[in-house]
């Protein structure tokens, strides 16, 4: 009983990282600038791939692996912001515009700001 109950917890945590993982590519080729698009990638893939390595420790049963799982997600967790920043602030820094549909741009005002008071 117990090894279906865990059965069915691993293969529910496949299905929903495997959608999460489809919704970050699907972002990717639909949305329509460079940051949001970075947005989808960073945010879904992260939580698809942290679920899918979850799915992968669990189903394991091992404590080696489970950690190694762990680490891995833990890594994702404190890398993909880090890049995700980093690619927008590089994209703007470029000059690659934003949509149409972008109310604010903050880091333009930041540097209008950091510009006047010089």
């Amino acid at each position: 009983m117990m090894d279906l109950v865990l059965a069915l917890v691993v293969g529910a945590m496949l299905v929903v990282g495997g959608v999460f993982t489809f919704l970050a590519a699907l972002g990717i080729v639909r949305l329509p600038d460079v940051y949001t698009r970075m947005h989808a990638a960073s945010k879904a893939g992260t939580v698809g791939s942290g679920l899918m390595l979850f799915a992968a420790g669990i189903h394991a049963m091992d404590a080696a692996i489970f950690t190694r799982a762990l680490a891995g997600f833990v890594f994702f967790v404190l890398t993909a912001p880090i890049a995700a920043h980093l690619v927008a602030k590089a994209a703007h820094g470029a000059g690659y515009r934003l949509t149409q549909r972008t109310v604010v741009d903050d880091m333009r005002a930041a540097r209008e700001r950091a510009t006047k008071k010089r």
